[in-house]
């Protein structure tokens, strides 16, 4: 069973990972779901995981499959990604490449193959105790710029502080991971298009 702190985290990181879908899909092009598109390309940002006091979520891309020629130029390509994304800070724990069959109308499959990279932060790594202090004597002293918003699951300025930035941190995570993976992808495509 999830703790306390768990389920709070789990709240909030939603939230955070809720708003950067939205900023992406206002940057980008807007697709059904938690889904956006840019250069053709599909991208997904799951929604969080509470798993063995961990957070973790999931972001995708679809592969260009009809600018790639063979089943080997698709397996260089995901190596390509896999390359890419490996060498930034905060590697993924998992980078897979998985086919969908998608059936939107029962009447035609659709098969698309994507890159799909899993992410995993321990829950105490989503908040800095010396940030929450830091802010906390801002707000005693009225002299802070952040707005906290006041959430009735947490009893004290500190624990507003706390899950304030469990939803901030998450979602600069995921930002960082995502424009990674679409830097990712535009590097490879170009290699293929040369």
């Amino acid at each position: 069973m999830a703790s306390m702190k768990g389920l709070l985290f789990s709240q909030h990181a939603s939230e955070g990972l809720n708003k950067l879908v939205s900023e992406m899909q206002k940057t980008y092009t807007l697709k059904k779901g938690r889904r956006f598109n840019h250069s053709k390309i599909t991208y997904e940002i799951s929604r969080p995981i509470l798993r063995d006091d961990m957070m973790e979520f999931e972001i995708s891309s679809k592969i260009p499959e009809d600018e790639i020629k063979d089943s080997k130029q698709m397996q260089s390509y995901f190596q390509g990604i896999k390359k890419n994304i490996s060498v930034k800070n905060n590697n993924p724990v998992s980078v897979e490449m998985e086919n969908i069959v998608w059936d939107s109308k029962k009447e035609t499959e659709k098969e698309r193959d994507y890159v799909k990279l899993l992410y995993r932060y321990p829950l105490d790594a989503l908040f800095s105790e010396q940030e929450v202090s830091k802010e906390y004597e801002k707000k005693v002293a009225n002299s802070s710029k952040k707005k906290i918003p006041e959430t009735p699951q947490a009893y004290t300025a500190q624990g507003n502080i706390v899950l304030a930035c469990v939803e901030e941190t998450i979602q600069d995570l995921g930002r960082k991971h995502i424009e990674s993976l679409i830097k990712a992808n535009d590097k490879i495509r170009s290699n293929i298009k040369k």
